[in-house]
């Protein structure tokens, strides 16, 4: 019983906050600490319980309250913690005995963040909770790198993809050939393993592979590191680099668009590595 992982906590009230209990689905924004949002950042810093992700990093967990009680459930690569099913019941668990429960997700957690999963199951077990949006890694950590996902030169639209699906399924539920044809900024997030098999499966689709593309580690902090080339040779690229997950990965003319305009200043404030 998930019960049982759940010991006794004495909440601390804060004015306007549920004496029944409440959760606060929250995003965190992209690995920078300080891109969290001023709302998420008051409800963390009243939090009885923190429940977190793996890459939330330690900066940002250091603002709750002293006796607020963190614990780990991330997942990673094939790697998880703990289940999604054992994670909403701790939630659950946690609200019901009166705890101002903080769920704290990377990036946004309606963005590929199984926060939609999360909101059903405390809506279905009757539990309070609000959804305090964050800043996407899909829009943010590209333009760490300064990338614009969309410029009205190159690109007017953009589309976010997956590099996995459910239950670490690799990306057959993705129509490529649909996104080859689209134009714009594709976006994939979480596939770097998966780097190889989709840059192909575009090209195989008919997408140019000239078509300029970057994977950008850890975008936003101080351990970013960007790699770019196209989308016939970023996997060789990115694999030689030793880049690793988290990853973005961005393919359209928009990374091409950091030779003709000023945007490539952004590299020397961001201290970022370039490939």
């Amino acid at each position: 019983m998930i019960e049982s992982l759940v010991t006794p906590i004495a909440p601390v009230k804060s004015a306007g906050v549920d004496p029944q209990g409440k959760v606060y689905l929250i995003g965190a924004g992209p690995g920078d600490p300080e891109l969290i949002t001023l709302k998420g950042l008051r409800y963390l810093r009243m939090a009885d319980v923190v429940l977190y992700d793996r890459l939330i990093s330690t900066d940002l967990l250091s603002e709750a309250q002293a006796t607020a009680r963190r614990v780990f459930v991330g997942k990673g690569p094939q790697q998880h913690s703990m289940t999604q099913d054992a994670i909403n019941a701790l939630m659950i668990a946690y609200a019901r005995s009166g705890c101002v429960v903080v769920r704290l997700k990377g990036g946004d957690p309606f963005v590929f963040g199984r926060g939609g999963e999360e909101a059903l199951a405390l809506a279905l077990a009757g539990v309070p909770f609000e959804v305090v949006p964050g800043i996407s890694s899909a829009i943010a950590v590209p333009a760490s790198a300064g990338i614009p996902v969309t410029h009205r030169d190159y690109a007017s639209s953009v589309t976010i993809v997956t590099g996995h699906q459910a239950g670490d399924r690799e990306i057959e539920g993705v129509n490529w050939q649909a996104l080859a044809q689209l134009g714009g900024t594709l976006v994939v997030l979480m596939g770097v393993k998966s780097l190889s098999t989709f840059t192909r499966q575009l090209r195989e689709a008919g997408a140019s592979s000239d078509l300029p593309a970057a994977v950008i580690q850890e975008g936003t902090t101080a351990r970013q590191r960007v790699v770019t080339g196209t989308l016939a040779d970023i996997a060789e690229r990115a694999l030689a680099a030793g880049l690793s997950s988290p990853a973005t990965t961005v393919i359209g003319q928009v990374v091409h668009s950091l030779a003709e305009t000023n945007l490539h200043k952004a590299r020397i404030a961001s201290n970022a590595q370039y490939y």
